[in-house]
């Protein structure tokens, strides 16, 4: 019976998604997984790159992969998109309230840090539903236990004041994740479920993992997601935006600002 299991395209409960977690947990390669994963769905997907901690791996380093996609990209214009400006400006607004069937993802920064800048959508996010996903990832400092995940999640949730609704199991090891790495990840989650009262909403698994047994037979989507972030120094021309490969003054794809200048 297990193997009549397969990995599954999951879709959020609700229109709005922003994915937290601690720094380097993974939130930008789900972010983007989910948001092409949508798109192929035939959705119409905004995802806005709230990302002011890590300047190495955002969402919109792969701005060009996505709109190619359909996914509108919203990031701050022309030669100022590579810079750390946490504002809050009309198009973001309107992401708060997805329209019809759409969906909006922020990819938001590591930590605490990070997330304060969703305290500034608190009053707004009042009179609508919303999903905040915290990411876990065993295999990174600070969220290697039980206590440490729940401080996490505490300080999120008092940095942003904003209550995390779902927890997203992403443990791995890069190329070298295991079956032991996934479920391990996943066990850690569950008793951090069981002490914080969020539910575990899916676990993530790369490549030939995703369809194997041991995987499977967890009692929880499998989301398969591909690498698409890399860091600077393996990235090419060909696959991946890189700001000393552009010629000066030119963005790296038409992505949508996020304040006018």
């Amino acid at each position: 019976m297990i193997m009549e299991k397969s990995a599954v395209s999951w879709e959020p409960s609700e229109r709005l998604v922003m994915i937290v977690g601690n720094y380097g947990s993974g939130k930008t390669e789900i972010s983007v997984n989910l948001a092409l994963k949508l798109a192929a769905a035939g959705k119409k997907v905004v995802i806005a790159d709230l990302d002011i901690v890590n300047p190495y791996f955002r969402s919109r380093e792969v701005g060009a992969v996505m709109e190619a996609a359909g996914i509108e990209v919203v990031i701050p214009p022309g030669e100022q998109q590579y810079a750390d400006l946490p504002i809050v400006v009309p198009r973001i607004k309107a992401m708060l309230e997805p329209a019809g069937e759409d969906f909006s993802i922020f990819d938001v920064g590591g930590d605490d840090v990070g997330a304060r800048m969703l305290s500034s959508f608190r009053q707004a996010l009042a009179s609508g539903p919303y999903s905040l996903l915290q990411v876990i990832n065993s295999r990174r400092p600070f969220t290697d236990t039980v206590e440490g995940c729940v401080k996490m999640m505490r300080m999120i949730e008092e940095s942003s004041r904003l209550k995390v609704s779902g927890l997203i199991v992403n443990s791995h090891l890069v190329d070298q994740t295991t079956v032991d790495v996934v479920v391990e990840g996943y066990e850690l989650a569950t008793k951090v479920s069981k002490v914080s009262g969020v539910p575990v909403e899916f676990v993530t698994a790369m490549g030939t993992l995703a369809q194997a047994p041991e995987i499977l037979a967890l009692d929880v989507p499998i989301f398969a997601i591909e690498r698409n972030m890399l860091p600077p120094w393996l990235r090419t021309g060909e696959k991946q935006d890189s700001a000393e490969e552009r010629p000066e003054n030119v963005p790296a794809a038409r992505t949508k600002p996020i304040f006018r200048s």
